[in-house]
């Protein structure tokens, strides 16, 4: 390893430079995630169960309907594709992490439900047109998306609804962006999040003020001195923005909600906006 190498990568890229590995198919790190998603303790991977129990009853309030056809787009490990099910609903639950899927698979044989779970990269995804009532991008996953893979991901739900069929996502909103950049963070371990084995994590972020974008980086490396460089480019949004990106496609009764979560923290509550569109019938 050269060190010249690490030091570049401490100083602030280009906008959109991308990292040169990926966490969601990364077997070691994708076990952890699970483990995160189910902590109840932790707003992390997914929210507190009472969070999303609430949160479910909301989605269901602003959508209508009693026996609704629910795609779930990164579910994860099922957390509110459960709960769905639970109340009467069909459910199709997305997510790119193996192990996820498996645990969820695994979970709805358990609790005799009819979930239909797929693995695979929701951007890559083809479902017939008009076949759901509700789609559902919870836990900021829009925002996450570079700008082409959003429009990209858009049109694919516009698709997928049937007309009057509704679409509910969440995103951070844009207050306050300074206070979310994060400290620059060094680690050594000996195991843990990131490897099985020893190694030395360099975290840091950048923010791209006028863009309404942060980097958070992280350089893992490892024992035999290879860089893993993991890039997550989180995008924040004002409501004029979001209109903005809706508008490409007809979507009619856009509203927006900011009191949805709990608040405690510069990622919840106030901070994050839930958004409610409608395909035009």
């Amino acid at each position: 390893m050269k060190l010249n190498k690490l030091l570049a990568n401490i100083q602030k890229p280009n906008l959109y430079e991308p990292g040169t590995a990926v966490m969601w198919t990364d077997e070691h790190i994708s076990k952890q995630l699970l483990q995160v998603h189910l902590n109840e303790n932790v707003d992390l991977a997914s929210r507190k169960p009472e969070t999303i129990k609430n949160t479910v009853d909301w989605i269901l309030e602003n959508s209508g309907g009693e026996k609704l056809n629910i795609l779930d787009l990164g579910c994860g490990p099922g957390l509110y594709s459960t709960m769905l099910a639970e109340k009467g609903h069909n459910v199709t639950g997305v997510d790119f992490s193996k192990n996820s899927i498996e645990f969820a698979k695994k979970k709805a044989k358990e609790d005799g439900h009819e979930i239909n779970y797929l693995q695979a990269n929701y951007l890559e995804l083809e479902l017939p047109e008009q076949s759901f009532d509700l789609v559902l991008l919870i836990y900021t996953d829009l925002g996450v998306l570079l700008p082409e893979d959003r429009i990209r991901l858009l049109r694919f739900i516009h698709n997928v609804l049937k007309h009057g069929g509704t679409f509910i996502f969440d995103v951070l909103n844009d207050k306050q962006l300074p206070k979310k950049v994060a400290p620059k963070n060094w680690e050594v371990a000996e195991s843990g999040f990131w490897k099985q084995e020893p190694y030395l994590a360099l975290s840091q972020s950048f923010l791209y003020e006028k863009e309404k974008v942060i980097l958070y980086q992280h350089q893992i490396v490892d024992e035999n001195k290879s860089v893993d460089l993991y890039r997550f480019w989180t995008h924040f949004f004002a409501h004029s923005g979001l209109k903005k990106l809706l508008a490409e496609n007809e979507w009619e009764n856009v509203d927006f909600y900011k009191d949805v979560l709990p608040g405690g923290d510069l990622f919840s509550g106030e901070h994050v906006t839930f958004t409610v569109a409608r395909k035009k019938k």
